[in-house]
């Protein structure tokens, strides 16, 4: 399986990490060009801008967003218009439960795909799961 992961803070980065050690395939894509070096290191496929990691992921791409809720719908702002319909888009962080009813409204009059996974686990899930 492949998953495109942006936000690679210490949980994104530990699922990434994660999802390698499982044989799975993660392109990534991260502000700060270290983690995604990082990230490359262990073997994803890193990404210097939002239009190369959606350039590289296979279609129908899956699109893992861990990072801050208070810039989920900013990272969408720029993410969306790069996808396509069946994209599936994942909030993995702690977002408000009402902005991601709406965030799927919004995305499903494009044909794209919204779930909220809220994630914990911690800086041990890359060890112990999530």
């Amino acid at each position: 399986m492949e998953l495109g992961m942006i936000g690679l803070g210490r949980m994104g980065a530990s699922m990434v990490l994660r999802l390698q050690r499982a044989g799975h395939h993660c392109v990534v894509y991260d502000m700060s060009p270290k983690a995604v070096e990082a990230a490359a290191k262990q073997g994803a496929t890193g990404t210097g801008s939002l239009e190369e990691f959606v350039k590289t992921l296979q279609k129908p791409r899956a699109v893992w967003l861990m990072v801050p809720a208070g810039v989920v719908d900013e990272t969408l702002q720029k993410l969306t218009p790069l996808l396509e319909g069946d994209d599936v888009v994942i909030d993995g962080g702690n977002s408000y439960y009402h902005d991601d009813i709406r965030r799927a409204g919004e995305l499903k009059e494009k044909g794209i795909h919204y779930v909220d996974a809220g994630t914990s686990g911690g800086v041990w899930g890359a060890d112990r799961g999530y």
